[in-house]
């Protein structure tokens, strides 16, 4: 069954190995080097150089329509064969984010609340970055389902990494 892990930059390598992933998210800003596992095929790796905010700051570049396009897109080459994995800095905002997004695109039947329900109970820290939430709900065509099922599991506990964790894309599972 396929899983969208997350992780943290620094257990990118493991999170990967154990894993067995095909795929790779890096939602990291742009000065972060990001070593891609071998294992990892360079076409399977998609990098979206942003920053974790929700509002412009100098500097920074904040997460926009075609970064979601782009993780729309790139999910949905993936053939769901073997695991994903999803990292940011942390392991906390944009990763979790990304996860839930991937699922709502591959998946879209899956119920919103029924994913974020799951995303809280995966990662107790889990604070999905709302912006991306936001531009992800419009172009899914969600109609505020993804932004307020978000808003239903409230932010996560503090912390300053995040433990990996898996998500199913199967229900059931």
């Amino acid at each position: 069954m396929p899983f969208v892990h997350v992780c943290s930059l620094a257990r990118i390598a493991t999170t990967v190995a154990d894993a067995r992933a095909s795929h790779l998210i890096s939602l990291i800003n742009d000065q972060t080097a990001v070593t891609r596992p071998t294992a990892i095929a360079e076409e399977n790796h998609l990098f979206l150089g942003i920053n974790d905010i929700t509002e412009p700051q100098d500097g920074m570049v904040l997460p926009g329509a075609e970064h979601v396009r782009r993780l729309v897109d790139f999910a949905g080459t993936w053939r769901r064969d073997r695991p994903m994995v999803i990292h940011c800095y942390a392991g906390i905002s944009r990763s979790t984010a990304a996860a839930f997004i991937t699922l709502c695109a591959v998946r879209p039947e899956r119920d919103e609340y029924d994913v974020a329900r799951r995303l809280r109970n995966a990662s107790p820290i889990a604070t999905p970055n709302p912006r991306l939430i936001a531009l992800a709900d419009a172009m899914l065509d969600r109609r505020g389902r993804m932004i307020e099922a978000i808003a239903a599991i409230g932010r996560g506990r503090d912390a300053m990494e995040g433990n990996p964790f898996a998500l199913a894309l199967e229900e059931d599972a």
